[in-house]
């Protein structure tokens, strides 16, 4: 089992100029992660959809430095300066310099960009993380060719998770669980790794993803995660998440679609639920999420067709369904539920395959 000092460098070349290239999506949890513990370790293990389209995409290039008292860069986000990312990325930088001290040797002009619309209410932390994660990687294999193809993608899920806890599960696909948890051999609260026992059924999930708030959250999820260290049902929802992990994984073998949308959904209101009865209390849900859901339920019922919803830390829902009924999923959302969304936005995504070089 790979610990922190497995990834720590000691040896290494030097190069003068390189380039990489990498994109990286999001995903959607399905088994939630809330609460973290320092060095961002998470309080409960989960599992997520590895996204397809929502994502972002990263050029990294780096020149050598004369010195390397300091850390040195340049950020542009869709091809202009973006001063308010800076910080979070000096943050990221100096988490990971113990591990990649080559990274102080080197000035990286940043290039970043997102398929999907800034502000839209998904989270691109996750999928920003892991694109810069990926490229460090590839200067790190250009610096010391040696490394493995695993232990390259264990080390950027490593590193991904200094920058935001869940870019760590968007390195890989198209299912992956991060999290030490008793049934799952290999798991690791220091990166994510792949669930590969997938039924049929779920290999090309589809997630359509309904933009109800494209505003920025009034409480960020660090403060959220925070808040569960004195919350009065921390420990029995962090039980429940083992419980829930267990299940999810069955469920993802064997198909059984009726129990996956029952602890799907269970979770999405379970994360909420902590929301609102966190001190101090917050609800980032809003009345045209609730409405969704609704419609979501009474569709479910009336045609049973197989269609559930999960939420993230924001407004925005999440519907999931197999790709064999697409075409009347999309037909409801767009007679029933485009009217809920801001601007009638939605975006259609699917389970993806995680990073990939460009």
């Amino acid at each position: 089992m790979l610990t922190e000092k497995d990834f720590i460098i000691t040896k290494y070349t030097s190069i003068e100029t390189a380039s990489f290239e990498w994109s990286a999506p999001s995903n959607i949890a399905l088994v939630k992660y809330w609460g973290k513990k320092s060095h961002q370790i998470p309080a409960n293990p989960s599992i997520s959809f590895t996204l397809n389209n929502c994502k972002t995409i990263t050029k990294l290039a780096v020149s050598k430095k004369e010195k390397n008292t300091s850390f040195s860069f340049e950020l542009l986000f869709e091809g202009k300066p973006k001063e308010e990312f800076k910080p979070k990325i000096q943050k990221f930088l100096e988490r990971i310099a113990p591990y990649c001290p080559y990274i102080k040797e080197y000035h990286l002009a940043i290039d970043t960009q997102n398929t999907f619309p800034h502000s839209s209410g998904i989270a691109s932390s996750a999928s920003g993380m892991a694109t810069l994660a990926m490229n460090i990687m590839s200067l790190e294999k250009k610096l010391n060719p040696s490394i493995t193809e695993a232990y390259f993608h264990k080390k950027a899920s490593f590193l991904a998770r200094l920058g935001s806890g869940s870019a760590c599960r968007s390195i890989t696909g198209k299912v992956v669980i991060w999290g030490k948890h008793q049934e799952t051999p290999n798991s690791s609260d220091l990166f994510g790794i792949p669930f590969s026992d997938l039924h049929p059924i779920f290999t090309n999930y589809q997630d359509t993803i309904l933009l109800v708030d494209k505003g920025e959250k009034q409480v960020s999820s660090t403060v959220g995660h925070d808040l569960m260290h004195n919350h009065p049902f921390a420990e029995k929802r962090f039980e429940q998440a083992h419980k829930n992990l267990t299940e999810v994984k069955n469920i993802l073998s064997t198909g059984n679609l009726t129990e996956f949308i029952k602890i799907v959904e269970s979770e999405a209101l379970t994360l909420h639920a902590m929301m609102m009865t966190s001190m101090p209390y917050f609800i980032l849900m809003k009345p045209n999420t609730l409405e969704i859901i609704n419609r979501i339920w009474k569709f479910r019922n009336e045609t049973n067709t197989p269609v559930c919803f999960t939420l993230d830390a924001g407004a925005n829902v999440h519907i999931l369904y197999p790709e064999n009924v697409s075409e009347k999923v999309l037909d409801f959302i767009k007679n029933e539920l485009v009217g809920y969304c801001q601007n009638g936005q939605y975006i259609c995504d699917e389970i993806g395959k995680g990073a990939l070089a460009i």
